[in-house]
């Protein structure tokens, strides 16, 4: 299941996030995976999730975001949640090519049965309807 955080820059959409990863890290029974861009979250999210770097897999934009998703949850079927921050950063701002990420990932994450929280900056009225019917409530 795809779920959206979106909202502007300093809304609290990555403290939100770091809060739901050690939470997942405590409390599921699976792997739960961090993707950031840049290593800004590495003191804030627990050691039992595991905290990936964009940059050092050169992920820079939509579609190698995607694979790399999908390369992950098919080398570990333990995943069960896989939380993104700064997604429209690590796409390079195309929003069109998000919203093709939104929509594959949605599939994905349906047939195999995971969790993906992402977080996007952006106002909530510049977002597509295809985008806003992943938004979290």
């Amino acid at each position: 299941m795809l779920k959206l955080m979106i909202g502007v820059k300093g809304t609290g959409k990555t403290k939100a996030l770091i809060s739901m990863v050690n939470e997942a890290a405590e409390t599921t029974h699976g792997n739960v995976v961090c993707i950031e861009k840049g290593v800004k979250l590495r003191y804030d999210v627990k050691y039992e999730a595991r905290l990936i770097n964009t940059n050092d897999y050169l992920v820079f934009d939509a579609q190698s975001l995607y694979g790399f998703i999908a390369g992950i949850l098919a080398s570990d079927h333990d995943v069960t949640d896989v939380f993104v921050d700064a997604t429209l950063k690590i796409c390079n701002h195309d929003l069109r090519a998000f919203e093709k990420l939104a929509l594959e990932l949605d599939e994905l994450t349906e047939k195999a049965n995971v969790n993906v929280v992402m977080t996007v900056s952006m106002p909530l009225e510049d977002a597509s309807d295809v985008v806003k019917k992943y938004v979290m409530q």
